[in-house]
């Protein structure tokens, strides 16, 4: 199968200061996987660096089209060059055409469409986050993001297939007007390879170890102060909290000051640690030191960082919401949690800091359950078949009209 992966603004080279969470290494992960089972794929970005040249392989089977300007932009930025980016993406498919076209995020779902309307080639569409739940968190404005609101919609109900990276998002995509049966949950996978339970552990002391990984950003506050007073009442624990800027920088964010404030009033000072941005390497090494990894995200659409610490061995206590539904067995793999309830978190802690035996239960079913319902290869799998039923409508479809003229 010949797949076009459209994906506007994403990095998919490592050395071009592509990311090393999210998008970037979805679409790398994605694309390497669907290539060995066979696929031909290629990715369409308007990412564009110095080198490699255009056309040149990501992995084998897998190469890079470039198209438009170079920079991360924000949406406004993006939706402006929609039309160009469509109009080159026709041009490209009209020489070598796909058999079928997946996009990632809403403005390269617009291109897709566009790109594809005349030319009859099947449109898969993955969002990773609606613009109506990062609204109703808060993390839009209420006079903001109305073009995206307005628009993914409109793209859920015009495309062949989405995929939904979670229940709760399919819940919103059908109260949005699109059909159930054209959604199918498919989440993000995770490298079980590098998230392991065997590998390098990050030095600790002797104090049980709690971890949590954050961007500290300003509508985090809340969670994370949520953990603080919650390990204020684990006598003993330690909390590692990992993310938001470089470690020179931590000093100088706002987020971390107040917090760190805040963990001097509970009287836990001196049992945090912010351990600023970490590079990709030393994540698995952290999460494997930890007794028990903590999230309690308000709104939290994939779950990855959960599902990372779950590959490594880790059992998980996360908020009850979003991702975290899917991804957290309760009972068995961890514990979940409404968001907002420090004592209640702080009880869940204990129990299970007292019970070392139920801890290496949970290890093992953890470690268990990230292999096998979110490897890479697993996701690229459910993908694909995603894909031959979008060809297969379309081609019944084809027939139809055929019958019809």
């Amino acid at each position: 199968m010949k797949i076009a992966l459209v994906a506007q603004n994403a990095t998919p080279y490592p050395g071009e200061g592509a990311s090393q969470a999210g998008d970037d290494v979805r679409l790398r992960e994605l694309s390497q996987n669907l290539a060995r089972r066979g696929h031909r794929v290629t990715v369409y970005t308007a990412r564009r660096g110095a080198r490699p040249a255009d056309g040149a392989r990501l992995h084998p089977g897998v190469r890079v089209e470039r198209i438009g300007t170079a920079g991360k932009l924000g949406e406004p930025e993006l939706l402006a060059r929609v039309p160009a980016f469509s109009e080159q993406l026709r041009a490209l498919w009209r020489r070598e055409r796909p058999d079928v076209v997946h996009a990632l995020r809403w403005t390269s779902g617009l291109a897709a469409l566009a790109a594809a309307r005349d030319l009859r080639i099947p449109v898969v569409q993955s969002f990773d986050s609606l613009g109506i739940a990062e609204r109703r968190h808060g993390l839009i404005a209420r006079d903001a993001g109305t073009e995206r609101i307005r628009l993914e919609p409109a793209i859920g109900r015009t495309v062949d297939a989405v995929l939904a990276g979670s229940s709760d998002e399919e819940s919103d995509l059908a109260r949005l007007g699109v059909p159930r049966r054209s959604i199918t949950v498919v989440p993000c996978g995770v490298d079980t390879g590098e998230f392991a339970p065997e590998g390098p552990a990050a030095g600790r002391g002797g104090r049980p170890r709690l971890v949590t990984v954050t961007g500290l950003q300003e509508h985090e506050h809340d969670q994370l102060a949520t953990l603080l007073r919650a390990l204020s009442r684990v006598p003993g624990a330690e909390l590692i909290v990992a993310g938001g800027p470089d470690r020179a920088g931590l000093r100088a964010d706002p987020t971390c000051r107040r917090l760190t404030a805040l963990a001097g009033s509970l009287g836990v000072g001196g049992r945090v640690a912010f351990a600023g941005r970490l590079g990709r390497a030393a994540l698995p090494p952290l999460l494997r030191s930890a007794d028990l990894f903590v999230s309690m995200s308000e709104y939290e659409p994939s779950g990855t960082v959960c599902v990372q610490a779950m590959a490594c061995g880790t059992p998980v206590i996360a908020s009850a919401v979003g991702g975290h539904l899917d991804a957290v067995v309760d009972g068995t793999t961890g514990i979940l949690v409404p968001p907002g309830r420090p004592a209640l978190l702080a009880q869940r802690i204990r129990q299970l800091l007292a019970h070392p035996m139920l801890l290496e239960a949970y290890s093992v079913a953890a470690a268990d359950r990230a292999r096998s319902r979110y490897s890479w290869d697993r996701i690229a799998h459910e993908t694909a078949a995603v894909y031959d039923s979008a060809l297969g409508a379309a081609a019944l479809g084809a027939v139809a009209l055929g019958a019809v003229a």
